[in-house]
């Protein structure tokens, strides 16, 4: 049985992590179903450099990759682990560092480091160039299967997918730096808190393949944190309400659980519209896992002397991964 603990002003369920093995998973039917609808996916991610499933879509691939049933559960609570945000007030997060070795066929977590994006990212935002200390993922988190899948689940969706390359990363290295970010995105008005999931407005996220995943939300608009995917012509910074719209290249909305979205980043600006209180009288929140996945820096980059891949000493990770 799980048992109840505080952590940041939350009961949290703790519980034993689970490594997903995904090659216990060869001789299941199950498992070509889920690569056959990956496969698919990832012929249309090729031809748009964009998709979104909807969630639906999404678990039983998920399940047929050998995520738990009970950890579906689980990953809907998991964002009252998140901490403050160093430079925003209206958002709580965790943030956990990868790398995917398509040479080893695994996933191992990384040393914590700074997170730093910068206006040559085209991220222009008050904190733009500023490096950034968050909570570090805890193991509830790392040690659910649910998690773990959708890491393997992108990774076969973008492997081999080319891109434009971004200045100051290493082409030639066929590992990839993934960071997870867990965030929690609160509105509540009367104490002034009014959620942004983009305050940026229209940006990129600096990385090469961007993924994010809705997990949860409380009293929130429906109308609340629509994704728009714009063109590169379009001015950093602005609104989504001050953009041209004949630069809109796509536009999904996150409303279900684990309904996910992946996209090339390098290849769109894009932004994310404000959350929204259902109920005035009583907050909102938004959960979302986002994971941005770019190959690693050089010594050029703005912040690559940060970006190590020393494994984590205290909270390590080594996930099987299956590559066709």
């Amino acid at each position: 049985m799980p048992f109840i603990n505080e952590h940041n002003g939350h009961n949290v369920s703790h519980r034993a992590p689970h490594i997903l093995n995904v090659l216990e998973r060869r001789y299941d039917a199950q498992f070509y179903r889920s690569i056959a609808a990956i496969m698919d996916l990832r012929h249309k991610y090729l031809g748009d450099k964009y998709i979104f499933v909807r969630g639906e879509e999404m678990i039983p691939i998920l399940k047929g990759l050998g995520a738990r049933e009970d950890d579906f559960e689980f990953v809907k609570e998991i964002s009252d682990l998140t901490g403050p945000d160093p430079t925003l007030d209206y958002r709580s997060v965790t943030y956990g560092r990868y790398c995917i070795d398509p040479e080893t066929r695994s996933i191992r977590r990384l040393e914590s480091q700074p997170y730093t994006l910068t206006v040559q990212e085209d991220y222009k935002r008050h904190d733009s160039g500023v490096p950034r200390m968050f909570d570090e993922t805890p193991l509830d988190m790392q040690g659910n299967t649910v998690v773990q899948a959708l890491m393997l689940f992108k990774a076969l969706v973008f492997q081999g997918v080319r891109v434009a390359p971004r200045d100051g990363l290493d082409y030639s290295s066929p590992s990839w730096i993934c960071t997870m970010f867990n965030a929690r995105t609160h509105t509540f008005k009367k104490g002034g808190i009014f959620g942004e999931p983009a305050l940026e407005g229209v940006h990129s996220d600096g990385s090469d393949h961007t993924m994010t995943v809705f997990l949860s939300s409380k009293n929130m608009r429906a109308d609340s944190a629509v994704t728009f995917m714009h063109d590169n012509e379009e001015m950093t910074g602005i609104q989504t309400g001050e953009t041209n719209p004949t630069l809109i290249r796509g536009r999904v909305h996150h409303q279900h659980f684990l309904d996910t979205l992946v996209f090339v980043d390098h290849d769109f600006k894009h932004s994310v519209t404000s959350v929204y209180q259902l109920d005035t009288a009583q907050p909102a929140s938004r959960d979302m896992l986002v994971v941005f996945t770019r190959r690693p820096k050089l010594a050029e980059h703005v912040s690559g002397y940060v970006d190590t891949m020393e494994l984590h000493t205290t909270e390590s990770l080594h996930l099987p991964m299956w590559l066709p």
